[in-house]
């Protein structure tokens, strides 16, 4: 039998992951620990992420007796949900339009999405506030979700994406007579589930944990997304009840992690896909 050789660089490459991991990981590997400790664990001086005394069940009941954490959940899920549907629906359209149809505001449009990309939302947040507040829509679904319903970075994303798809395709779905909307929905569309849930990720993470916006239009905590009513829970126990402060971190977090573990191999093959296209 022969010898195993393992190649020096690839071992370093794969250490080099692990020490990434590792960091990566630390934070939240603590965050779990703190969950299920006591606050005397939690401050004493020794650090281990193993509990002497397992507190998980008082932090965790805690966290949702001190602010109605179930509902920010909820909140955080419809208003993710509406803000991702939304911006597909108006996004699809318009990318495949960029991308395959030929007409000559095409290149004036592109030059305006690569604007908007680089236009972030706290320079729009005053007048946009001002709107609301003047139409009576403040601290509720409509506050939330307006304001992110046309996502310039959407309609990049999938217009690299379509136009890799071959235009023989789009023209034999043609032939065959569809409409333009049929062909986009038929044909471009099952074809694209890669890059839509490639940005269904980008989208929901980043609404699921947006704080700044949420701040400004809401008030109450029933209508709080998930950071808000952190910060809610924070206020509330005057920010000495770490444990379950962890506990409910632990909770708001949860989701996302196991929606990307469920959904990376798609999201993987998307970004990989969308980035191959000129």
């Amino acid at each position: 039998m022969s010898p195993i050789r393992l190649d020096p660089w690839r071992a370093l490459r794969l250490a080099l992951l692990l020490l990434g991991a590792a960091v990566c990981l630390a934070p939240y590997l603590w965050m779990l620990s703190a969950a299920m400790k006591p606050s005397s664990e939690i401050f004493s001086a020794g650090l281990t992420l193993w509990p002497e005394r397992w507190a998980a069940a008082e932090n965790f009941s805690r966290a949702f007796e001190r602010v109605p954490l179930a509902r920010m959940l909820l909140n955080g899920a419809i208003v993710c949900a509406l803000i991702l549907v939304i911006q597909v629906v108006i996004a699809l359209p318009c990318a495949y339009a960029m991308a395959k149809l030929r007409f000559g505001a095409a290149g004036p449009l592109m030059a305006v999405v690569i604007l908007g990309l680089l236009v972030p939302i706290h320079a729009t947040a005053l007048p946009i506030y001002i709107a609301l507040d003047a139409l009576g829509l403040l601290d509720g679904y409509t506050a939330l979700v307006a304001p992110f319903a046309l996502s310039v970075f959407a309609i990049f994303m999938f217009r690299q994406f379509f136009r890799g798809l071959p235009d023989d395709l789009l023209a034999a779905a043609r032939l065959d007579g569809m409409s333009e909307l049929g062909v986009l929905l038929r044909v471009v569309v099952p074809n694209a589930w890669p890059a839509i849930t490639a940005f269904s990720i980008f989208s929901v993470v980043a609404h699921w944990n947006d704080l700044f916006w949420p701040l400004i239009v809401v008030t109450s905590p029933e209508m709080a997304t998930p950071p808000l009513g952190l910060l809610f829970f924070r206020a509330a126990e005057a920010g000495d009840d770490y444990g379950a402060l962890m506990a409910a971190t632990t909770v708001v977090t949860l989701p996302l992690v196991v929606a990307f573990l469920f959904a990376q191999k798609r999201f993987i093959e998307g970004i990989t896909m969308t980035g191959l296209k000129g």
